[in-house]
C-alpha cells in the first residue's frame, strides 16, 4: 500500500543508505534476514524479514539503491568521493545535504517501481529488477562513461581491449567454487524449505569486503541456486543454476560495472534475469 507514512519511510531509508553507504546498508540486508529467519523459525509473529530486511530500512531496492546513486552523485558531481563506482564508503563524511536527498529520493523511487512490479506480478525478483533499474538511471543522470562503459581501456603505453569474458582459468575456477556453494545451498534449501537462507548468509559474508579482504560476492548465486531448488525441488538442478548465475555475473561485470564511472550491480543484474527464466519456465 502506498501511504504518507511509507512515502517518508523509504526517503529515510535512502537517507540511511547514503550516510552509512551502499555496501553497509547491504550488508544489514543479511544480518536482519538471518534474525528474521531465527525468529520464525522459534515461531515468532513479527515479520522481520519482509517489513525489515527487505523493507524500507535495509531493503536493497531502496538503502542499498540510494546509496549507490548518492556515491554516484557525490563522485561526479561533487567530488567527494575518488570514484562513483565506490559503495563501501560512508557519505557521512561529506557533510552535503544535496547527496542525503539524492539518496532519499532514490529510495522513494525504489519504493515506487518495486511496488508497481509487485502489483502486476512481474515474473522476476523485483528488488533485483528495481535495483538494477536505479542504477541505470544514476549512470544516465550523474555519469559520464555510457551503459557499458568505455570500449577501451588505458593500459600502460598501448591500448588494451576490453574483455567481456572470463579466460578459462577464470571461467574454470568459477565453475567449481559456485557448483559446490550451489550443492550445499541447495541442500539447505531443500531441507528448511527457506528460499533466501543462502542470500542471506552470503550477503551478511560481505563485512569481509567492507573490511578489505579479497573475498567473493555470492548473493546472487545462492539467491538463484534457492529460487530453482524451491522451483523443481531438485537440489541438482538448484546448484546448475548457481553455475548458470556466476557466469552470467562474470559477464554482466565486466559489460555493466567495469571501466565506468558509477556503480550498476552485477549480482542484481543476474538475480532479475535468472529469476526471470525460473519463474517463467519452472
Amino acid at each position: 500500500m502506498i501511504t504518507v507514512e511509507v512515502i517518508l519511510a523509504a526517503f529515510g531509508g535512502g537517507v540511511f543508505g547514503a550516510l552509512i553507504g551502499a555496501l553497509p546498508a547491504f550488508i544489514f540486508v543479511g544480518v536482519m534476514g538471518l534474525i528474521g529467519i531465527a525468529v520464525s523459525a522459534c515461531g515468532g509473529n513479527v515479520d522481520i524479514v519482509g517489513n525489515v530486511a527487505f523493507g524500507t530500512l535495509f531493503g536493497p531496492h531502496i538503502a542499498f539503491a540510494g546509496g549507490v546513486a548518492a556515491a554516484a552523485y557525490a563522485a561526479n558531481k561533487k567530488h567527494y568521493l575518488e570514484s562513483g563506482m565506490d559503495i563501501l564508503t560512508p557519505l557521512l563524511k561529506t557533510k552535503d545535504v544535496g547527496v542525503l536527498l539524492i539518496g532519499g529520493i532514490f529510495g522513494i523511487l525504489g519504493y515506487l517501481i518495486n511496488f508497481f512490479f509487485v502489483s502486476i506480478a512481474l515474473p522476476t525478483d523485483t528488488p533485483g529488477f528495481t535495483v538494477f533499474i536505479l542504477c541505470v538511471i544514476a549512470r544516465i543522470i550523474f555519469g559520464s562513461t555510457g551503459i557499458i562503459g568505455k570500449t577501451e581501456i588505458a593500459a600502460t603505453s598501448e591500448m588494451e581491449k576490453r574483455s567481456f569474458f572470463p579466460d578459462s582459468k577464470t571461467l574454470g575456477f568459477s565453475i567449481v567454487w559456485s557448483l559446490g556453494l550451489g550443492l550445499v545451498i541447495s541442500y539447505i534449501v531443500s531441507i528448511t524449505q527457506i528460499n533466501i537462507i543462502g542470500f542471506c548468509i552470503s550477503a551478511a559474508l560481505l563485512i569481509f569486503v567492507q573490511m578489505g579482504f579479497e573475498f567473493p560476492t555470492t548473493h546472487h548465486i545462492t539467491l538463484v541456486a534457492g529460487y530453482a531448488t524451491m522451483a523443481t525441488g531438485n537440489m541438482f538442478i538448484g546448484a546448475a543454476f548457481a553455475v548458470i548465475a556466476c557466469v552470467v555475473g562474470e559477464i554482466v561485470g565486466r559489460t555493466l560495472n567495469s571501466c565506468c564511472d558509477t556503480h550498476i550491480d552485477p549480482p542484481a543484474t543476474t538475480i532479475f534475469l535468472c529469476s526471470f527464466v525460473i519463474f517463467i519456465f519452472m
